[in-house]
């Protein structure tokens, strides 16, 4: 995209409520603070903390983030990981079973350009198919994935743990990197008695284990709570959205990243439409009953969803809004709506500051 074209999404200087929408906004103050806040928790606790940018997807961000202390970035896939080698970060963790002859070849490019490439892996599948490709380049550290409860990707017993970090050891081309999970909220002892366990196995068998990487904005201020663990990731947090509002994470205060909407329709006196829809707000639920939570009116639902839709319950309203009235809307997964938008546009008490691009849009293998 070019700067012409980011000029007709906004400019700096003008006021957010003259943007056309639907679009989201994002408030230079709240995303400040959330960084700041979240940086100093890891640094009180002596936590090396890896921001997650699948969330934002902008390296102007991630810059922000490794300013304030975070070390390095983690991608969750290889394209994504590219376009942040292109902007210039070196230290990159991509938390995804990597697999086939066309994501090896370009994993192996994006090795030769930086030096502090990882990857994981939780099966012999993964572990021989990276070898196959890495055998005859510089060696490539891999981690271990295990599942501590959060029920996704991950090896089950710190035995397969253990086993598979004794074959990355022993195979061609790669190097053991550490353990890395991704636990469900709440579910600290749970991560604490599995590493405890692995690394024991992995001691007993002179298997050195430098990276121990826990995961996720949901359990991120039970981190300190993880005294195996030797990292952190996190992404959620640098916008934040109603899922972690819900989560006790944060206020809606807190919330960096707002979609503008406009009222379009009235058709009865208890039913608004905007122009927002699943391809503004996402149709992720994530537990609710409906799609986001309006600043503005919070007695309103946003009940149903349709590509360029919204439609909004105003029955339990004592104000209704107008048709042509802008309204904002916390989304319920913030990482999503990232995904759907070229540019995000950035204000200052409701003035424009800047327009980024979304780099790594649409970049999802």
């Amino acid at each position: 995209m070019t700067g012409t074209e980011f000029q007709e999404v906004a400019r700096p200087g003008q006021a957010i409520d003259a943007l056309s929408t639907p679009r989201p906004v994002i408030d230079e103050g709240r995303l400040a603070r959330n960084i700041e806040r979240v940086q100093a928790y890891m640094d009180a606790h002596g936590l090396l903390f890896r921001p997650h940018i699948k969330t934002h997807k902008i390296p102007a961000l991630a810059e922000q983030q490794v300013k304030a202390g975070a070390r390095g970035i983690n991608c969750q896939k290889i394209t994504e990981a590219e376009v942040f080698a292109a902007a210039g970060f070196d230290d990159i963790l991509i938390t995804f079973n990597i697999l086939g002859s066309e994501k090896h070849e370009r994993l192996a490019a994006l090795h030769a350009r930086i030096g502090g490439l990882k990857v994981v892996a939780d099966s012999a599948v993964t572990i021989d198919g990276l070898s196959a490709v890495f055998a005859a380049v510089k060696p490539l550290p891999v981690l271990v994935e295990c599942d501590t409860g959060g029920g996704r990707c991950g090896v089950q017993t710190p035995g397969e743990a253990a086993e598979l970090a004794g074959r990355i050891a022993r195979a061609p081309g790669l190097v053991f990197g550490g353990l890395l999970t991704y636990p469900r909220p709440g579910g600290h002892e749970a991560v604490q008695a599995f590493l405890e366990r692995t690394l024991a196995l992995l001691e007993a068998a002179g298997l050195p284990c430098p990276i121990i990487s826990n995961g996720g904005t949901p359990s991120l201020f039970e981190a300190h709570l993880v005294p195996a663990a030797t990292e952190h990731r996190a992404g959620t947090y640098i916008y934040n959205d109603r899922s972690m509002v819900r989560a006790g994470h944060c206020g809606f205060e807190d919330c960096a990243m707002q979609i503008l909407a406009t009222v379009v329709s009235r058709p009865t006196e208890n039913r608004a439409v905007i122009d927002a829809g699943s391809k503004a707000l996402t149709s992720d639920l994530l537990g609710f009953s409906d799609y986001g939570h309006v600043v503005d009116y919070p007695e309103a639902k946003i009940t149903t969803l349709s590509e360029e839709h919204g439609v909004l319950d105003l029955s339990a309203c004592t104000a209704r809004p107008a048709i042509g009235e802008k309204i904002r809307i916390i989304p319920n997964h913030t990482c999503v709506v990232s995904n759907l938008f070229d540019t995000m546009v950035f204000h200052r008490d409701g003035i424009v500051t800047r327009v980024e691009p979304v780099a790594a849009r649409g970049l999802v293998w």
